[in-house]
């Protein structure tokens, strides 16, 4: 390839903020819940490289650019189903990473991919990191002229620049807000004029069980459990981020409502078989929680423990709150 740039190029990162900044100087756009990418194009030629420099083409052969000579940042997304609460099905795009080529080629029929761009570091022979955000946005812009996206997967990310109108992205269906400081040129590999504001969901869910912490005599985590239409009771996640007190007293709370049996959740490829098991409890005691994300039905993270329910019937924490 003859661009300015050279592969690997770092992307640029977020830091995790609360809330929106409320000022002049930024922009918004909405947060997708895909594999950051950065696309070389060169009159044909196509190089997709992850944010950890790995090659992507061959796990996204639908994934087709226009004709150029450029540089983009962006996100490789797949739709969530029509209805879906979440925009984006990550546990989707996950399948993809698959040594089969001929999976890979039935799942990009069966879930096609698209790319969102949202920068543009290269055009032509220039490079444009020096430039402010403001500035590639507005060549990105030219870019996208009318046609450019004319049978291909790509699409350039909506912007807008008040926090106001981004708020739409925290209470819908997007995971969240990034907010970009619009005089700042693009810093690869580094966290800085980039913000990343997730949207925070609460639901009731049943305590089925606990895992044992690494200290003797603790509680590492809560079970949550969610009750389906055909009445089952499905675990959707855990907690993360107990306090060392609470992690102690946990164990005499939970101990009365002990069943004797065990449990465990889905097969992970991150965590051996052991640190699966957990201890199955009666499903008597409520607790609320907020958590960021949802993937094939369970809450992705370690959800965050924000209060006992004595007032809620375990019956009423049902699966349809992640739909919400």
């Amino acid at each position: 390839m003859a661009l300015p740039l050279s592969p690997p190029l770092a992307p640029q990162l977020a830091r995790g903020k609360t809330a929106l900044p409320d000022e002049e100087g930024w922009s918004y756009e909405p947060k997708y819940d895909g594999f950051r990418a950065i696309v070389f194009v060169d009159d044909g030629e196509v190089l997709i490289l992850s944010r950890g420099g790995k090659q992507l083409e061959r796990y996204f052969p639908e994934l087709r650019f226009p004709a150029g000579r450029y540089v983009l940042d962006g996100e490789i997304v797949i739709d969530a189903a029509s209805g879906a609460a979440e925009a984006e099905d990550f546990d989707a795009l996950s399948q993809r990473i698959h040594p089969a080529a001929s999976r890979i080629e039935k799942l990009s029929v069966e879930t096609p991919a698209r790319y969102i761009a949202f920068d543009l570091l290269a055009s032509g022979d220039e490079a444009l990191l020096e430039q402010p955000f403001s500035a590639r946005r507005e060549a990105l812009e030219a870019l996208n002229a009318p046609g450019w996206t004319d049978d291909t997967t790509t699409t350039v990310s909506p912007i807008v620049y008040s926090a106001q109108e981004a708020q739409q992205w925290l209470s819908g269906r997007f995971e969240g807000v990034i907010a970009k400081v619009l005089d700042s040129p693009y810093l690869p590999g580094e966290r800085k004029a980039m913000l990343k504001i997730k949207r925070q969901r609460t639901i009731d869910a049943v305590i089925a069980g606990y895992r044992t912490g690494k200290e003797a005599g603790t509680v590492g985590s809560l079970m949550l459990g969610l009750y389906a239409e055909d009445g089952s009771l499905r675990v959707v996640g855990h907690t993360s981020g107990l306090k060392a007190k609470e992690k102690r007293e946990l164990v005499q709370t939970l101990a009365p409502y002990e069943t004797g049996e065990s449990g465990s959740a889905d097969p992970s490829r991150w965590r051996p078989d052991e640190e699966l098991a957990w201890v199955a409890l009666r499903p008597e005691l409520v607790i609320e929680v907020q958590f960021d994300q949802v993937s094939a039905g369970r809450i992705r993270h370690g959800a965050k423990l924000l209060r006992w329910r004595d007032d809620k019937a375990p019956a009423e924490c049902t699966i349809d709150q992640l739909d919400t």
